[in-house]
């Protein structure tokens, strides 16, 4: 099995590592050195630097290679590599990381990737930190973080030979590299490839929360699959693939070199060219080219494998958005407009991940993560605003897809394996929600795109497909594909 950056070089179990004692300069010997420390920085230097056992099976704890390794782990951090365990190097050691190597033996830039871009992707044993719901929606979120930056479509399935399987774990758990207890290690991901290819693992003795405690899923659950797409460790402390944990207070995790490297391996990003500096990331680091950023990348709607990020209509016309582009079908006519969304609604600047039109007062929502913009025919009424309007708990920060129900007066949204239903009359979330999705749309079972209601069926936009579900039947009577509503 090949494995791409996640090849686990040589991970060992370890416990939670503590500050190993400073190594005078220019000494050699290990006996003036307390043992534990010295161990505690080999097993670092081991599983995360290739140190190398001699023959007896006694790691070399001094002498060149020990020093080299640790010069190695400092210059990789940005520290003075002085081949000396200093206060610095010491605290970097014990703050909590990723199980991944930062050094390899491959020489090329990035790993392996998958051979397609629809990826599936399973979850297995939960965390007992937290709801199930909460889990899938992190992790859901997590993917999106990637499905945003590139040409990537991740869909849930509860098939044994998903692409990617997520699960959480303790200590040994069937892959050879088992965890450490809490604080060390807190999560380890295998490049993309057959078997474990692609697999992500959690430790779950550490604490779990969607929030500032503990550690956050979905900032580890975005670096982990960094690397179960592909990528390698980076050296820069802007990037999400940068190997110890910090919990990040931009809404947008990626670097520019996050979305350069994802784009190296995958087809371009649908992203404007000032899409960094609004998230306050810094322009000097690692430039991406503007060419790939551009949309006119996404206009051939007639491509086999063509999905939608939303699906709504908007006053006379069906509005299709996908990244940052738009296609806009007028109900009574053929011809088909298309462009970057900015060409006709100025005021938004992102993409849109899900879409929603309410007849009766004459208003669609446009939501993009944890904010939403209210539009009258096609224009955008004030700022937007949080979406937690609706009534969902802090840890929804996104939702895949949204469809208002007009026989019921419900707003359904969407997010991975369960959804909510939304009083359109009182405002208020309905009682007993979220629920999973599959004990009430039967056949829906991959992540939804977009939704629309139409004359007592709802189309699910699941993929390339569109799914035709029979609201009193309570099953799909159809399937068509997606591109097939711009006349493809």
């Amino acid at each position: 099995m090949l494995l791409s950056c996640c090849v686990f070089v040589s991970l060992m179990a370890a416990p939670c590592l503590t500050a190993p004692t400073l190594v005078p300069a220019g000494d050699s010997s290990p006996s003036t050195e307390p043992q534990l420390d010295v161990k505690r920085a080999t097993e670092y230097l081991q599983r995360y630097y290739n140190l190398q056992e001699e023959p007896a099976g006694r790691a070399k704890r001094s002498g060149p290679s020990f020093a080299s390794k640790v010069k190695d782990m400092q210059m990789f951090f940005g520290l003075n590599a002085t081949g000396v365990l200093d206060p610095n190097t010491r605290e970097t050691m014990r703050s909590p990381r990723c199980g991944v190597p930062d050094v390899e033996e491959y020489s090329d830039i990035q790993g392996t990737r998958w051979d397609k871009n629809v990826i599936s992707y399973s979850i297995g044993r939960y965390t007992r930190d937290l709801p199930r719901s909460a889990v899938d929606s992190l992790v859901g979120s997590a993917l999106g973080v990637w499905a945003r930056a590139s040409g990537l479509t991740f869909v849930r399935t509860r098939n044994r030979n998903a692409d990617m399987a997520v699960e959480f774990a303790t200590y040994a758990h069937g892959d050879l590299y088992p965890f450490d207890g809490p604080g060390g290690t807190l999560a380890h991901a295998f490049g993309p490839g057959p078997g474990a290819g692609g697999d992500v693992h959690f430790d779950d003795d550490e604490r779990w929360t969607a929030g500032e405690t503990g550690f956050n899923l979905f900032v580890v659950a975005a670096h982990e699959f960094g690397h179960a797409l592909g990528l390698k460790h980076s050296r820069n402390p802007e990037s999400l693939m940068f190997p110890t944990y910090r919990p990040f207070r931009s809404a947008n995790l990626l670097s520019r070199e996050d979305v350069a490297n994802i784009n190296a391996l995958y087809s371009p990003v649908r992203v404007h060219p000032n899409y960094f500096s609004r998230f306050g990331r810094s322009s000097q680091q690692n430039p991406v080219p503007s060419e790939p950023l551009l949309p006119q990348l996404m206009q051939n709607k007639c491509a086999v494998d063509l999905t939608f990020d939303a699906v709504s209509v908007l006053g006379d016309a069906t509005f299709f958005f996908r990244g940052r582009y738009l296609w806009i079908k007028h109900n009574e006519q053929y011809d088909i407009k298309e462009g970057p969304i900015t060409n006709f609604m100025p005021k938004i600047e992102t993409g849109i991940d899900a879409a929603f039109l309410v007849p009766r007062r004459s208003t669609a929502y446009l939501i993009h993560e944890s904010m939403f913009w209210t539009v009258k025919g096609s224009l955008v009424k004030g700022k937007p605003r949080a979406l937690s309007h609706f009534g969902f708990p802090a840890w929804v920060q996104d939702v895949d897809a949204a469809v208002h129900i007009v026989k019921t007066g419900r707003t359904l949204f969407f997010m991975h394996d369960i959804y909510w239903s939304y009083n359109e009359n009182r405002r208020v979330m309905d009682f007993g929600f979220p629920k999973y999705i599959s004990e009430d749309f039967p056949g829906i079972n991959a992540t939804i795109n977009a939704a629309v209601y139409k004359e007592g069926f709802i189309y699910f936009f699941v993929g390339p497909q569109v799914l035709k579900f029979n609201c009193t039947q309570k099953q799909v009577v159809g399937v068509e594909r997606a591109n097939s509503w711009l006349g493809c």
